[in-house]
């Protein structure tokens, strides 16, 4: 009996590592959707007389970049919030 309860302990931690894989995931994706929106409103084109072709990778790669120090920034945010819980105890 003792084994078959562990064995539930284990299958919750698996979850919740996979539930808060999929929620850094899409805290990802919305950050460089974020960065990539706002990167879109300053019309970086307007700047050159002929935009290089590469404009538009440059774009995505920099939003990417963004998108992702701000997530990241955001995640550990979070992470040390809940961390303060342990504080208290």
């Amino acid at each position: 009996m003792i084994q078959f309860s562990l064995f539930y302990k284990e299958v919750d931690q698996v979850q919740m590592t996979g539930i808060h894989a999929l929620l850094e995931i899409i805290v990802q994706f919305i950050f460089i959707w974020l960065a990539f929106t706002a990167i879109q409103g300053f019309h970086v084109e307007r700047l050159f007389k002929r935009p290089p072709r590469t404009l538009p990778l440059a774009i995505v790669l920099l939003s990417t970049a963004i998108g992702y120090l701000c997530a990241n920034f955001f995640l550990g945010i979070l992470t040390a919030i809940g961390n303060l819980t342990y504080l208290v105890r």
